[in-house]
């Protein structure tokens, strides 16, 4: 349908404002939910969300409301949306959609801009959004005319959660959210240029399973690609089918059940030591949509060195990126395994298992437990209580490690972290959307005293929003992921890591005191023979709630591959 035909369809239309047109053009896209923080740029698009059945969640920060967002993505596979306004607003969501860029994510954030007359002028709070995020985005739209707000709206949504998903900006000026027009919406969506070809060719799976026939030490190793691509029912049959052990990735956990006795865990800097002498003495690595990280492979000329590798990812670009494919495919991965499973290939690789089986006695993920409360102690008691079924949200740091290592997942989108990017502060936000996108369950928030603050605020979302969001906060007054590679690398030397208050006489600060100033209730864990019974304290009290679990400073994130180091260098004590 040309523009006119379709212009005369929407005759009847009276004109709207361009602000209203958005939150239309929102509506449409079957959005429920925005993460919105107002300002003068932006009011126009508040007054509109008046008219609207959309909810609005107001976050302290616009750097959480971007979180939120993207944690309301990871835990749904739909796409979040949050907005602010020009100047600060914009550019205080800019870590947020760069965690979504890294981890791929699919997340429309809308800015308010100054009146397009002003662009380019210096004007109070303008600034080049689109210049600033242009490396952090998958696309970006600087709109001159409402009338294409409709086609840009439609462009974004499809754009952020078609191939691999992604983060894309578009910035309003206020005189375009204030001018008039009939709406024309689009029908169909396509963006010129864009034409991603997935499909699936028959000789590639050949290639696979020619492949497989010829190993006798394959391992699959998932990525998030898996999660994003809701596999994980097809990975874990392919699995099965082929009998075949599976190590994921950080961003692919869940993505086979962790109790699942083909499941390694996950591999790299920080998993355990079976998934990485897995992956690396396979003569077979099937990779499926992961991307080689750098805190996965270590040296690339160490990684793998004797495996043939299978590639399959919808991205292109990460084709032969970081490690070189004997057989590299571009493909959804869901198709993939859908076809693979239809034709399963099985060997029974008792050498190869006896080994991995070797390893796991030899080195099992563990730790020296003592009398005080440990990181780990707290995991596996959260573990326990839960059953294993809550959806755990982390910060940054050693507790970010341990939650990975001592939960067992079960299922995908229950670990929601920030992997590419590593982002302290990213925990209670992003919690915070996690609970918005799955208010049937548990969601608890695991984080460290130091990245806790960093988002501290949205306590305050949680009150006014009712949003039952459980955070449990390893406190051990100090950053402690960078003080473990200072004891590690820098003969314990503090180079500004230590949390303490030298005019305190408590740990500091009191988190408990400050969730009572924001009306949610807490409690202070000392000894372990309290954890239990608060851990059940938390999960029974109705809406959000504050334990603060008291560790010592003395446990280090292991096992741990040294920078630099290849696998064998890898450290269990």
């Amino acid at each position: 349908m040309n523009k006119k035909n379709m212009r005369a369809k929407n005759e009847k239309q009276i004109p709207m404002k361009g602000s209203e047109i958005a939150i239309k053009c929102l509506e449409m896209a079957n959005v429920k939910t925005i993460f919105a923080y107002p300002g003068g740029a932006s009011m126009e698009l508040h007054q509109a969300l008046r008219n609207s059945k959309l909810r609005v969640i107001l976050p302290r920060h616009e750097q959480g409301g971007a979180f939120a967002a993207g944690g309301f993505a990871r835990a749904s596979g739909e796409t979040g949306v949050c907005m602010a306004t020009s100047g600060p607003g914009a550019t205080n969501l800019i870590t947020g959609i760069a965690d979504a860029y890294v981890d791929s994510i699919p997340m429309v954030a809308i800015t308010g801009q100054v009146p397009s007359k002003l662009i380019g002028k210096n004007a109070f709070q303008e600034i080049d959004i689109i210049g600033v995020t242009r490396p952090i985005v998958k696309h970006s739209y600087l709109v001159l005319d409402a009338e294409e707000i409709p086609k840009v709206f439609a462009e974004a949504f499809y754009l952020a959660n078609s191939g691999r998903p992604g983060p894309v900006l578009i910035d309003l000026p206020k005189n375009i959210q204030q001018q008039m027009c009939v709406p024309v919406f689009p029908e169909k969506t396509t963006v010129r240029a864009y034409r991603p070809d997935h499909t699936v060719k028959p000789e590639d799976i050949e290639k696979i399973r020619e492949a497989i026939k010829n190993s006798k030490r394959p391992c699959i190793y998932a990525g998030g690609g898996i999660i994003i691509s809701n596999a994980s029912a097809q990975l874990t049959e392919f699995a099965k089918k082929y009998n075949i052990p599976v190590v994921t990735t950080f961003m692919g956990i869940g993505s086979i059940p962790e109790d699942d006795p083909l499941s390694l865990k996950w591999l790299g800097m920080h998993g355990t030591y079976y998934a990485n002498y897995a992956a690396n003495e396979a003569d077979l690595l099937i990779t499926l949509g992961a991307r080689f990280d750098d805190r996965v492979t270590g040296p690339v000329e160490t990684f793998a060195a004797n495996a043939k590798v299978i590639h399959v990812d919808i991205d292109k670009s990460e084709i032969n990126k970081n490690i070189r494919a004997d057989i590299g495919i571009v493909a959804n991965v869901k198709d993939i395994l859908t076809a693979l499973n239809k034709k399963p290939l099985r060997q029974d690789y008792a050498d190869w298992f006896a080994q991995i089986n070797e390893w796991r006695r030899k080195y099992p993920l563990t730790y020296k437990q003592h009398k005080n409360i440990q990181p780990q102690f707290v995991i596996q008691t959260i573990d326990k209580i839960t059953k294993g079924n809550a959806i755990i949200v982390t910060g940054v740091g050693q507790h970010q490690m341990w939650s990975g290592q001592y939960y067992t997942y079960k299922t995908p989108r229950q670990f929601i972290t920030s992997g590419g990017l590593g982002t302290m502060g990213f925990g209670l936000p992003s919690a915070m959307g996690v609970k918005i996108a799955r208010p049937d369950k548990t969601v608890i928030n695991i984080d460290g005293d130091g990245s806790f603050q960093m988002n501290i605020q949205e306590l305050g979302t949680l009150h006014s929003e009712g949003i039952a969001v459980k955070t449990v906060i390893i406190n051990n007054q100090h950053l402690g992921m960078v003080a473990q590679w200072e004891d590690r690398f820098y003969g314990s030397r503090r180079g500004n890591t230590v949390m303490k208050s030298k005019f305190a006489q408590r740990p500091y600060p009191d988190f408990v005191g400050i969730a009572k100033g924001y009306l949610i209730p807490g409690r202070e864990v000392y000894e372990k023979s309290e954890l239990e019974d608060a851990i059940r304290e938390m999960l029974e009290t109705e809406g959000p709630y504050i334990l603060d679990v008291h560790v010592e400073y003395q446990e280090h994130v292991l096992p741990m591959i040294p920078p630099g180091k290849s696998y064998k260098g890898i450290l269990v004590e």
